[in-house]
């Protein structure tokens, strides 16, 4: 399959990125949103990646006004799709929803658009029954800042056909990012099983009394030279987020261990969802992991 456009439903924080990523290496990109704040938030954002990418050489201003012009953004689902031979959903991490984007997609997109999920923790086999052409729907999950990270990872449903995941994967390299197979269906991929458990257990290091959230990102910050903790980490993609993904484990296994901890909970239930909301565990912009003396308790 040889792709011109792309579509991108789901203009938030990781879909703009995804969508910025593909118009820099040449494709149409039609971002898709039911919300004009997040399209419009999308497109600010989209703007601010282009302007760091020439501020630092990476592109021309004249690359910049290209990247720009083949960017478009909508709130009409049939517009968006239009033409696109690549569909990628970076909707809310919430299955019902999922399943009601795809079952739209597959009844306004022909039979041979390729249609991927972003998921990160839902399998595309509990997706697919929705629609009529199970066989061109894969998982490829992104990671946030494709162009510092470069890795994405692919996973087919029960149905995926070889062709569909070749396309898959030759896309991916298209718009330089390296694809990794998941050999066979896993919650959470490759990265976010391991992810997972180190996050469940910081969270349950906290929520026991055995430490505080700051010294958990202290100690990971140390020991790891990252300039962000796993509690940092987790305001980014967002508290709420964070909790959706916990129900999908918890939701599959049954198991009480795996319910999201109460300390996540009580934030999101006092509206603090991280850097989106301006607070989660710390408080943004300027969140104290930033400031010059926070790693070392320096006064």
């Amino acid at each position: 399959m040889v792709f011109t456009k792309v579509c991108v439903v789901g203009s938030g924080y990781l879909g703009t990125q995804i969508g910025v990523q593909c118009a820099r290496h040449g494709y149409s990109v039609s971002m898709h949103d039911i919300s004009p704040e997040a399209l419009k938030a999308s497109r600010e954002a989209s703007e601010e990646y282009i302007r760091g990418w020439t501020a630092a050489g990476d592109i021309s201003e004249l690359e910049a006004d290209d990247i720009k012009r083949r960017m478009s953004f909508t709130g009409d689902l049939a517009e968006a799709v239009h033409g696109a031979g690549i569909v990628i959903e970076a909707v809310v991490e919430r299955l019902d929803v999922k399943r009601d984007v795809f079952g739209e997609l597959d009844r306004l997109c022909n039979p041979m658009v390729l249609l991927a999920t972003n998921s990160s923790s839902i399998n595309v086999s509990r997706i697919e029954d929705v629609t009529r052409h199970p066989g061109r729907l894969v998982n490829m999950h992104f990671y946030s800042f494709p162009w510092r990270r470069g890795i994405l990872e692919i996973m087919r449903g029960s149905h995926t056909t070889d062709e569909a995941v070749e396309a898959a994967m030759g896309f991916s390299r298209s718009i330089g990012v390296t694809p990794l197979m998941v050999l066979k269906e896993s919650t959470g991929f490759i990265f976010n099983r391991v992810w997972r458990a180190i996050k469940k257990e910081c969270l349950t290091v906290v929520d026991d009394g055995v430490a505080s959230f700051e010294d958990v990102d202290r100690a990971w910050m140390s020991l790891y030279g990252t300039d962000v903790g796993p509690f940092g980490l987790m305001d980014r993609v967002g508290l709420d987020v964070v909790r959706d993904i916990e129900r999908v484990y918890y939701d599959e296994s049954g198991d009480p261990e795996d319910r999201p901890p109460k300390i996540l909970l009580d934030r999101i239930e006092r509206g603090d969802l991280g850097v989106k909301t301006g607070k989660g565990f710390y408080t943004y912009p300027d969140a104290d992991y930033r400031k010059p003396g926070w790693l070392h308790r320096e006064e």
